[in-house]
């Protein structure tokens, strides 16, 4: 089992691509959670999210056996690994889940779709967020 979820951070005005916000996965093994961390792990969510949908779904469709992920501005870090079983998710903290490119990618597309604050569309990083879902859909099965 995992779970993901993007949120923005209030108090930051009008809706902006580079609003501030925090990741948060958890699973069987443990949670990576940017928010209430010293030194502040928060990032540039939205920007974050395209980068996370891209880079991960370049990982899926691919050959390598590791991706890693690091959100805008900031050391919040994700690091998947292809298993014998399926995959593995981990945090500097050690492994979070093993879990299936299916559950991974639904887990992911759900956070994505679900972001709390959507991007106004002449927002710059709209048109990117939108391409970086659409991209992303088709991986997820079922």
């Amino acid at each position: 089992m995992i779970n993901v979820q993007f949120t923005v951070r209030p108090g930051q005005g009008d809706p902006s691509g580079f609003d501030l916000g925090d990741m948060s996965v958890t699973g069987d093994l443990g949670t990576a959670d940017s928010a209430g961390r010293t030194p502040d792990r928060g990032m540039m969510i939205h920007l974050s999210v395209v980068q996370l949908l891209d880079g991960l779904g370049t990982f899926l469709r691919g050959g390598d056996r590791v991706f890693t992920f690091t959100g805008v501005d900031t050391s919040f870090s994700l690091v998947v690994r292809r298993t014998k079983d399926g995959l593995s998710a981990a945090s500097g903290d050690g492994v979070i889940a093993r879990t299936t490119p299916a559950e991974l990618t639904s887990a992911v597309l759900r956070a994505a779709e679900s972001l709390s604050r959507p991007l106004p569309s002449e927002d710059p990083v709209a048109s990117d967020y939108e391409d970086s879902l659409a991209a992303f859909r088709p991986l997820v099965t079922g």
